[in-house]
């Protein structure tokens, strides 16, 4: 078949992987003019991993993965009031760190290079619009070329214009934000001091405010920073200048304590900023006729989770396998393999398989502001969390390997034949 995917992030690439090897013609139309091998620290957990050996890529993930050791809970003063190891996959899962973590733009330039000779990779376009004719999605691109594809997949984030286009303009947004949960990214450069380890910092301030920094080379770091706020400012400044998107952050954060004032004046010269409103995306159905979403564009599930990456990656194995199984392989009626009804079976068979997956992720959080949530906002909550999370890691208790664990229970990653065979 003739396949476009928009946008060429970590999920789009890994579909057009997996196509390309089933031997479909696969095109990615990417909105910025060339790969944007940027973003912060991610990690892969359990089916996620799974997947990237099933794509041979793990060594070359291990070569580029970050060391980091643990993450440390502090106060306004800088003391430290927790310490959790990094999890390894040997031990006792008890920390937030794990054995497989990377920068986004590296995961992202792994599956790149192995993809861009086996698809065509096209930057500084994307999708203008597009219309179904007969058996054949008609695409008509920002550069005023046009062109017909058996499908059409929309690869391309929490803010899919392809997901705008499928569902119509007066369809209600699929992206339900969290109660005023916002948060900004970007590093500033920290030469290593000697002794200094990599170890994730964390800092929680009253107001629903945080800090985290994470060391990912010996010569920056990684900020987060952010928390709940009905700042107008902040949400509109989403949609307009960057400056002033700082400007509103800083204006949350004032007087948070710690090293803020620090950070934030870094903020100033960071030219890799970027900011979010947390949030996932929820659609009753992630197709409509040969149009079809995947990762954040379908199923966003909010940086909250962690489980984002292994999402979008889970998620591109199990489309191109029922792609693949009902369209390639030997198991697919002859009859009907190759043709329309057999590519809407395989689309509708990859919602059926991993929307309960999807449910348990998205599951985990709650978009609403909780009793926990506001009480852990205050100085006294705070210091009650602090004291609790010392106890925690003093005797070894089990409480944040949500955050590098699988949190799906009684699913299983399928496997599909058809994506085992050699090219």
């Amino acid at each position: 078949m003739k396949i476009l995917i928009s946008g060429a992030g970590i999920t789009g690439n890994a579909l057009a992987f997996w196509l390309s090897k089933l031997g479909h013609t696969v095109t990615i139309v990417e909105r910025f003019p060339d790969l944007r091998a940027s973003g912060l620290q991610i990690d892969l957990r359990g089916y996620g991993v799974e997947v990237l050996k099933r794509m041979g890529l793990e060594q070359a993930f291990r070569e580029r993965s970050i060391p980091e050791q643990g993450m440390e809970m502090v106060d306004k003063t800088g003391r430290r009031r927790a310490f959790f190891p990094a999890n390894e996959s040997s031990s006792v899962k008890l920390g937030f760190s794990s054995d497989w973590e990377i920068m986004r733009g590296d995961l992202c330039r792994i599956i790149y290079d192995i993809t861009k000779t086996r698809a065509n990779y096209i930057f500084g376009v994307s999708i203008d619009a597009f219309k179904e004719e007969g058996n054949a999605v008609e695409v008509r691109f920002t550069d005023g070329s046009a062109s017909q594809f058996d499908l059409v997949v929309g690869a391309d984030g929490q803010g899919s214009r392809t997901r705008k286009l499928m569902l119509g303009p007066n369809a209600p947004d699929a992206f339900h934000p969290m109660s005023g949960m916002y948060v900004g990214y970007f590093t500033i450069p920290r030469p290593i001091q000697d002794g200094e380890k990599y170890i994730a910092t964390s800092y929680l301030a009253p107001g629903g405010r945080g800090i985290m920094t994470r060391r990912h080379n010996d010569h920056e770091i990684q900020a987060y920073v952010g928390g709940r706020t009905n700042s107008e400012r902040l949400k509109a400044s989403l949609r307009g200048d960057i400056n002033e998107r700082k400007e509103a952050l800083r204006e949350m954060l004032r007087d948070a304590g710690w090293q803020t004032d620090e950070i934030l004046e870094s903020l100033t010269a960071a030219d890799n900023f970027y900011c979010e409103r947390m949030g996932q995306v929820r659609l009753d159905h992630w197709s409509r006729g040969q149009i079809v979403l995947v990762g954040d564009a379908a199923y966003c599930p909010s940086a909250m989770t962690g489980m984002g990456t292994t999402s979008g990656i889970v998620g591109s194995y199990v489309l191109a396998g029922e792609i693949g199984r009902h369209c390639d392989g030997p198991g697919a009626d002859l009859a009907e393999a190759g043709t329309t009804d057999s590519l809407l079976a395989a689309l509708e068979a990859y919602e059926k398989v991993f929307r309960p997956f999807m449910l348990q992720v998205q599951g985990s959080v709650s978009l609403d502001e909780g009793r926990w949530d506001k009480f852990s906002s205050t100085a006294f909550g705070i210091a009650v969390l602090n004291t609790l999370m010392g106890i925690a890691s003093l005797f070894r208790l089990d409480l944040l390997s949500r955050f590098t664990s699988d949190i799906v229970k009684d699913w299983n990653l399928p496997t599909y034949e058809e994506l085992d065979r050699d090219q």
